[in-house]
């Protein structure tokens, strides 16, 4: 037993501290990232009246909370404004809900655009095209239909934009479970996961992203890369729409406006249907960094860590090793309690969520294993490639996914 322990401790023990390494750069990104963005959002204090803005909404169904989460944007104190929402079909339950916002919100421009033609095999891009049409202004703000915001969204999202080297601004979002158990495990993917991801990758200086939370970019931004078509076959369009637009040369912001989203996934299913996709669309687009996802699992690293301790210490074999090891374990496990008080949506429900941190991280890692493999995924009830396909005369029919299934690798 010692002779296999000092065989293998080595390779456990980088993966302990690089798991521990990393919760505690999440926390300190997490508590550097509002500073740094707060002082970036000072250059760029609008010295005139704000340009006027289209919001593009794709709706696609009555989600949970829909009409509530649109209200938000008509609620701006943006001085010009207007919301077009599309749907793909005639008898889509979403409707109901725009028809029911433009008789509450008067005041507000607030057009429906129903258009069915398929324009790709992403059909989020397929409607955004469907409405960009109809846009009156020259300023674009993309934002996914679960999405809530503060009045003064439009003006401070849109204000890099006077700036004529930012090409497309983009923001975080924090999410809130509403369906439950599965949901709440699903809030702490986005919220203690994703999130400080990014804030990592941003702190040392990457720009390479672009979240469907939010997207603005001028008109003829949007047409120096060939408009919303040339999306229409890949599935991360968010990510794809911010990386054409630097190839324009020009810069892509992160807002320090953080937006709020609803996990409404009330099954393991669903939950697990929904971020399996997430993870196949993060290597479809950066393979490496894919694969070095492992090392972000805190808590399974530091179990694994802290038993080859115990083991250490019981055959009284590397004492060095074992308290390197303790010391990470502890530090990885206090960092990653620190970040869930830092990052969790409700402080109240703080004690009630944190016995969720080993259900996520174990999830999460069993996620990236699924993720690891598989050409398509689900998306709304359609199954969908993961790669892009770049054949311009192809035709695509949605294929409807069966009632329960998930991404299954085909």
């Amino acid at each position: 037993m010692q002779d296999t322990l000092l065989r293998i401790d080595w390779l456990p023990m980088m993966l302990v501290c690089g798991a521990a390494l990393y919760a505690v750069m999440a926390v300190l990104a997490s508590l550097v990232s509002a500073a740094r963005a707060a002082a970036r959002e000072r250059r760029f204090l609008p010295t005139r009246a704000p340009t006027p803005v289209s919001v593009l909404k794709p709706l696609c169904g009555a989600e949970p909370r829909l009409f509530d989460n649109l209200a938000t944007f008509c609620e701006q104190t943006h001085p010009c404004f207007e919301m077009i929402c599309g749907v793909s079909s005639a008898d889509d339950s979403a409707i109901a809900i725009v028809h029911r916002l433009q008789a509450a919100y008067p005041q507000c421009r607030i057009s429906l655009v129903v258009d069915p033609r398929v324009h790709g095999t992403n059909l989020k891009v397929s409607n955004l095209i469907n409405l960009a049409q109809w846009a009156h202004h020259d300023v674009f703000v993309i934002a996914d239909s679960d999405i809530a915001v503060e009045a003064d969204y439009l003006e401070r999202v849109c204000a890099p934009l006077a700036d004529p080297q930012v090409g497309v601004v983009t923001c975080l979002y924090r999410a809130k479970g509403i369906a439950g158990f599965w949901s709440r495990v699903g809030a702490q993917f986005i919220n203690e996961w994703f999130v400080p991801s990014v804030r990592i990758a941003h702190a040392f200086g990457s720009t390479r992203f672009g979240f469907g939370a939010t997207l603005a970019l001028r008109r003829s931004t949007l047409a120096g890369i060939g408009g919303f078509e040339r999306l229409r076959n890949t599935l991360a369009d968010d990510y794809w729409l911010a990386g054409h637009v630097r190839e324009l040369n020009l810069q892509t912001v992160l807002s320090p406006v953080v937006v709020e989203t609803d996990v409404t996934e009330y099954t393991l299913a669903a939950l697990w249907d929904r971020e399996t996709r997430w993870l196949r669309t993060i290597r479809s687009v950066n393979r490496t960094g894919f694969a070095a996802l492992f090392v972000t699992f805190t808590l399974p690293w530091i179990a694994c860590g802290a038993w080859l301790a115990f083991e250490l210490h019981r055959v009284n074999a590397h004492p060095a090793v074992s308290l390197a090891l303790v010391v990470a374990a502890v530090a990885g496990v206090s960092a990653r309690v620190v970040l869930h008080a830092l990052m969790g949506a409700e402080r109240r429900l703080l004690w009630r969520d944190l016995a969720l941190m080993p259900v996520r991280d174990a999830l999460l890692f069993a996620q990236w294993m699924a993720g690891s493999f598989g050409s398509t995924v689900v998306w709304r009830g359609v199954r969908v490639p993961v790669e892009a396909r770049d054949n311009a005369t192809t035709v695509f029919r949605p294929e409807p996914a069966k009632a329960l299934e998930v991404s299954d690798g085909r």
